[in-house]
C-alpha cells in the first residue's frame, strides 16, 4: 500500500506548479491585453481620437453657422482641439472666407492652391459631404503615416446652413508622432512581463505553502488511517473547507474503527453460530457411528435440525450479502398481507404449544399492499424472531395489523428488559448486540434486524423502534396500503 502512496505522488502536478501555471497564464492574458491596447492599437485609437475631435467641431460649427458669435466659438473650438479651421461661404461657383483659424505653420489648408482648393471641394462633394484624409507636412499628397513624421488630418464638409447658403468647412488637425510612444511601451512592456511572471512565481509559492500545508498534513494522516491507525486524530487549521474536511475525516475515522470492532465481533459471532451446529452434527454423529444402540430417530432428527439451522445461517448470511450489494431483484406485486402474517403464524404453534409462548395476532381486517411478498414475509418472520428471542419471563408476543391513514402499520411487541435510548439507533446494526454477550438465539439466527433494515429500505418503507427500560420493545414498519386493497373488511380479528 505504501508502493501505491509512492506512485501516486509522483504524478501530475503539485499545487505550487499548478498556481504558478494559472497565474502565469493570466498575467500572460493580461499582458496580451495590454499590448495590443497600448501598443499595437495606439496609433488606430489616436487616429480615431482625432477624426471624433474634427467631426465635433464640424458639427458645432454647422449648428453656429448663422449666429453672430461664430467667430468666437471657431476660435475657442481650434484653441481646445489644436485644430486649424476655414469657413467657405459657396456661391455662384465662387468661395468666400468668412472664419479662419491659423494655429499651425505647416497647416496644409491655409497654404493651398485655387486649384488644390477645387479638387478637394469636388472630392467632397463626390464623397457626399464629407471628406478626409492623412498626410505628410513634407509632402501634401503622400497617404499614411511616415515613421519619424508630422502628420495631420485634413477633414471637408459642404452643408446648407439654416439662412439656406451653402457652406464649405476645411479643418486640419496635426498628428503628434506616436512611434516614439509605441517604442517607449515596448520597453516598459517588456520589463512589466519580468516583474509580472516574478510577481506570479512568488505569490503562487506563497499560496500554495499556505493552501498545501495543512493538506499535506492530512494527506499524511488519511495515510495512516488507510494503514489501520483508527486513532488517528485529523486537527486540520486554516481556511473553512479545511476545517470542515478534517471534521468529515473525524467523523469517517470513529465509524470505520466502530465498523472494524463490530465486524470483528461479527466474525467471532459468525463463527460460534457456525461452529456449535457443526459440532453438535459431528458429535451425534460419532456417536450414532460408534455406540451401538444410539442410532436413534431422536439422535438423526438433532442432526437434521442443526444441519437446518447451519443451512438457515448460511442463506441469511447470503440473502443479506445480495440485498447490500443490489443483486436480489424485488418482483412486487399486489397480496393480502393479513393473510401472510397469519400464515407465518402458523410456523409458531409448536414453539407456543412445547416451550408455552404466547403469541396474539390483531389485524384491521384484510389489507393489501404492493411489494414483494417473499422478501415481506421474510420481514414478519424476522421481527417475530426478534421478539421471541428477547422477550420476557411472561413469553408473551404481541402482533398487531393497523391502518393509519392510507397507510398499514405493522408491528411486533415483547415484554423483554428494553433496550437503552443511546443504542436504539444501532440496533439494526449487522454487527450489533446489545448484551455484547453472545447468546445462541431461540429461533433465527441473529442476522434477522439487518435483513429486515435492508428489504425495509429498498421497498422504501419507514420503520423504527420504540422502547422502555424493563417493559419491552416494539418494532414497526408502515407501507401504504394497495389501492385494490381499498374494500377491505373494516372488521376486526384477533387469533391465538
Amino acid at each position: 500500500m505504501q508502493n501505491q502512496f509512492c506512485e501516486n505522488k509522483s504524478k501530475g502536478m503539485g499545487i505550487r506548479w499548478n498556481l504558478f501555471a494559472f497565474l502565469a497564464f493570466f498575467v500572460a492574458f493580461i499582458l496580451l491585453v495590454v499590448w495590443v491596447f497600448q501598443v499595437l492599437l495606439l496609433g488606430t485609437f489616436y487616429e480615431n481620437a482625432k477624426m471624433k475631435e474634427l467631426k465635433l467641431t464640424a458639427s458645432v460649427i454647422e449648428s453656429n453657422v448663422d449666429k453672430e458669435n461664430l467667430a468666437e466659438t471657431a476660435y475657442t473650438l481650434s484653441g481646445d482641439y489644436s485644430i486649424c479651421i476655414i469657413l467657405y461661404e459657396i456661391s455662384s461657383g465662387h468661395a468666400k472666407e468668412i472664419v479662419s483659424c491659423d494655429i499651425s505653420s505647416g497647416c496644409m489648408i491655409h497654404h493651398m492652391s485655387a486649384r488644390s482648393f477645387s479638387n478637394f471641394y469636388n472630392e467632397t462633394l463626390a464623397s457626399g459631404g464629407e471628406y478626409s484624409e492623412t498626410y505628410s507636412l513634407d509632402a501634401f499628397h503622400t497617404r499614411g503615416e511616415i515613421e519619424g513624421e508630422t502628420l495631420s488630418t485634413i477633414y471637408i464638409k459642404s452643408f446648407t446652413g439654416s439662412d439656406g447658403l451653402s457652406y464649405a468647412l476645411f479643418l486640419d488637425s496635426e498628428l503628434v508622432p506616436v512611434s516614439a510612444t509605441v517604442k517607449t511601451y515596448s520597453v516598459q512592456f517588456q520589463w512589466i512581463c519580468l516583474i509580472l511572471l516574478l510577481g506570479a512565481l512568488t505569490l503562487s509559492l506563497f499560496m500554495s505553502r499556505v493552501i498545501s500545508t495543512p493538506i499535506i498534513k492530512l494527506n499524511k494522516s488519511v495515510k495512516r488511517l488507510a494503514m489501520g491507525d483508527y486513532d488517528e486524530v485529523f486537527d486540520g487549521k486554516g481556511y473553512r473547507e479545511i476545517r470542515e474536511l478534517s471534521d468529515a475525516l473525524n467523523y469517517a475515522s470513529e465509524e470505520l474503527s466502530k465498523n472494524d470492532k463490530l465486524q470483528k465481533e461479527l466474525i467471532a459471532n459468525i463463527s460460534h453460530d457456525l461452529r456449535t451446529p457443526l459440532t453438535m452434527i459431528r458429535g451425534y454423529s460419532e456417536m450414532m457411528r460408534d455406540i451401538p444402540g444410539e442410532n436413534t430417530p431422536e439422535n438423526a432428527q438433532i442432526v437434521i435440525e442443526e444441519t437446518t439451522r447451519l443451512s438457515e445461517l448460511v442463506g441469511d448470511m447470503l440473502d443479506l450479502s445480495k440485498i447490500r450489494a443490489g443483486t436480489r431483484k424485488m418482483n412486487e406485486e399486489h397480496f393480502n398481507l393479513t393473510e401472510t402474517v397469519r400464515a407465518t403464524m402458523l410456523r409458531y404453534e409448536k414453539l407456543t404449544e412445547k416451550d408455552g409462548y404466547s403469541i396474539e395476532f390483531f389485524a384491521d381486517g384484510d389489507i393489501e399492499i404492493y411489494a414483494d411478498r417473499t422478501m415481506m414475509l421474510q420481514v414478519v418472520y424476522n421481527l417475530i424472531n426478534n421478539a421471541i428471542n428477547y422477550t420476557g419471563e411472561d413469553k408473551k408476543v404481541s402482533v398487531r395489523l393497523e391502518k393509519k391513514d392510507q397507510k398499514v402499520r405493522f408491528s411486533v411487541k415483547d415484554s423483554g428488559a428494553g433496550i437503552h435510548p443511546d443504542e436504539l439507533p444501532l440496533i439494526w446494526d449487522r454487527y450489533y448486540k446489545i448484551d455484547k454477550v453472545h447468546r445462541r438465539a431461540m429461533v433465527g439466527t441473529g442476522l434477522g434486524l439487518s435483513i429486515v433494515k435492508s428489504i425495509l429500505e429498498s421497498h422504501k418503507a419507514t420503520y423504527g423502534v420504540e422502547s422502555t427500560l424493563g417493559v419491552g420493545s416494539t418494532f414497526w414498519f408502515e407501507l401504504p396500503i394497495s389501492k385494490s386493497g381499498d374494500a377491505e373488511n373494516k372488521n376486526s380479528s384477533k387469533d391465538l
